[in-house]
């Protein structure tokens, strides 16, 4: 009987990893991003937004995990760009990590480009935005995907009871989340930048979040150089998009071949699944909490994934090339 339900379990869990794109309906879509520190973040958000427009995503909300001054504007520019700019943008309002854009394209973005949103002090406190937009979700149904710190998904495991919800943090979670999908850490081992920054937040999530826990690790994106020709596209004008990459790209010689990828292949299997482009190894992330660095435990029955390259790095470029250049609906 044991075995029989173990059985049960895993075929479950499988399912939840690898068949988000036979779904008949969208999948319902939290995004959770740092946005300035680098600027595959803009790749990621643009992957979420045709995805959308295809019918495959609903975005719930956009949410920052840090706190430098255009965050909240920016986010606000590209979902008024998107032509969504209903959607909730959340900042935090406690401690966060503040590094912004080193390349200074967030400036040009919110000088040039139109924005509901005019400053962060406007947008919501990304932990009562969480809590709002989960309580009125169906249950075992959102995706959350955080491309950025755990700083958000950690205090809203720790958040109490609220007008919105009777649950706490972690038993709303567990409620209403389907599946945590996380750009973050280096497999089986590696002290990557998403989770070092916020070590503590990063250990609280990975030791008491309480689904399943799929992560697109450094060794991903790392290979996967995308956005020339989205910035060689003659077609495409006045796109915040292609200004980030345009800007940014000649900035550093290591993007020569384009920007490595990390944050939309979190975005692409937390829509599509894993299975056309990856395989996955189940077991347990452990995260040391004065460094930042992350280890692996293999566990068949473990409530982690990371994602193992399967399909040639050339077909998971062209797929992202491809979708980074989506222009609104």
């Amino acid at each position: 009987m044991i075995k029989k339900i173990l059985l049960i379990a895993t075929v479950y869990l499988v399912t939840i990893l690898s068949a988000q794109a036979r779904q008949d309906n969208p999948v319902p879509v939290i995004f959770d991003t740092d946005m300035g520190p680098d600027y595959d973040d803009v790749g990621a958000i643009t992957l979420l937004h045709a995805f959308a427009d295809n019918g495959d995503a609903n975005i719930l909300a956009t949410i920052g995990s840090t706190n430098y001054v255009n965050v909240g504007p920016v986010l606000s520019v590209l979902n008024t760009y998107f032509k969504k700019p209903q959607i909730p943008v959340g900042v935090p309002k406690g401690k966060a990590v503040g590094l912004r854009d080193w390349q200074h394209w967030s400036d040009t973005l919110v000088t040039k480009y139109p924005h509901t949103l005019k400053s962060n002090e406007e947008a919501e406190d990304a932990i009562v935005l969480y809590r709002k937009i989960l309580s009125a979700q169906p249950d075992n149904s959102v995706t959350i995907v955080t491309v950025g710190f755990f700083t958000n998904l950690s205090g809203l495991l720790q958040s109490s009871a609220d007008k919105y919800s009777s649950l706490s943090g972690k038993d709303l979670v567990k409620k209403k989340v389907k599946l945590l999908v996380s750009m973050a850490g280096g497999f089986p081992s590696g002290n990557e930048f998403n989770v070092n920054k916020d070590a503590s937040a990063s250990k609280n999530v990975a030791e008491n979040w309480p689904t399943q826990i799929l992560f697109s690790g450094f060794e991903i994106g790392k290979k996967i150089k995308c956005g020339l020709p989205l910035i060689h596209n003659d077609a495409i004008h006045n796109s915040p998009v292609k200004d980030v990459f345009r800007i940014s790209i000649p900035m550093a010689a290591e993007d020569k071949d384009g920007r490595m990828s990390w944050d939309e292949t979190a975005v692409l299997v937390a829509v599509k699944g894993y299975a056309d482009f990856y395989t996955i190894q189940r077991g347990t992330i452990h995260v040391d909490e004065k460094d930042g660095s992350n280890t692996w435990t293999n566990d068949e029955k473990g409530r982690h994934a990371h994602l193992i390259e399967r399909a040639p790095v050339e077909e998971v470029r062209n797929v992202i090339d491809k979708l980074m250049m989506h222009q609104p609906k």
